[in-house]
């Protein structure tokens, strides 16, 4: 299941990345290098905080071969998809529920805290899309209203729950994913958000 996950996730966040790069009319080496970063952003920064070096796709160069085929994919379907900004969000909120937990379980991997495993799912699901953002010269959705590192942390305390209640793992996985996904789905749908901080401010 972890090894799905990790294929999976790896793959949806290249498609995003590349996506947004397309939307952006970047070259195919900007394309590429942008599937790039924000299919290996996070679990880059993750592993460097946590001393798990060389980074795992230094070392496993299949993550190589399935950011190309995200690659590919994008740029040989793009012009198929009606509404690439649905498409975006739609591969963004797969990979923040698949990364989110590939993050708690490389934590755990290393014996840390509960909290500092969901802030590492947090930073691994949520960073690979801030670097997509500033490359691509927009405001990163971790930092908007947009509901998006908040699910992180709710999916990672859910995980932690469940685990508690000693369910199946891969029911935990596949409930966290499931949670993640439909909730920023059904969010985005009926425009939920967080309060901005302007609101907060003096008038």
């Amino acid at each position: 299941m972890f090894e799905a996950l990790d294929t999976i996730g790896t793959l949806v966040f290249a498609m995003s990345g590349a996506l947004t790069a397309i939307y952006k009319k970047l070259d195919l080496f900007g394309v590429y290098c942008i599937a790039f970063v924000t299919a290996l952003g996070g679990g880059t920064l993750r592993d460097v905080l946590i001393g798990r070096t060389p980074v795992g796709w230094m070392l496993h160069i299949e993550y190589v071969y399935v950011i190309t085929l995200g690659f590919i994919l994008s740029i040989v379907f793009n012009r198929f998809l009606e509404q690439l900004r649905t498409s975006m969000l739609l591969f963004d909120t797969i990979g923040l529920g698949v990364f989110t937990l590939i993050g708690i379980a490389i934590g755990q991997e290393y014996h840390l805290d509960k909290i500092v495993c969901i802030i590492l799912g947090t930073i691994t699901a949520t960073f690979g899309g801030v670097i997509r953002d500033i490359l691509c010269a927009e405001i990163p959705v971790l930092f908007r209203k947009e509901i998006y590192a908040t699910l992180c942390i709710l999916g990672g305390v859910l995980f932690f729950i469940l685990q508690d209640l000693q369910v199946e793992p891969n029911a935990i996985s596949l409930t966290v994913a499931i949670f993640i996904i439909s909730i920023r789905l059904i969010a985005f749908k009926n425009n939920w958000s967080l309060p901005i901080g302007a609101v907060f401010a003096k008038k």
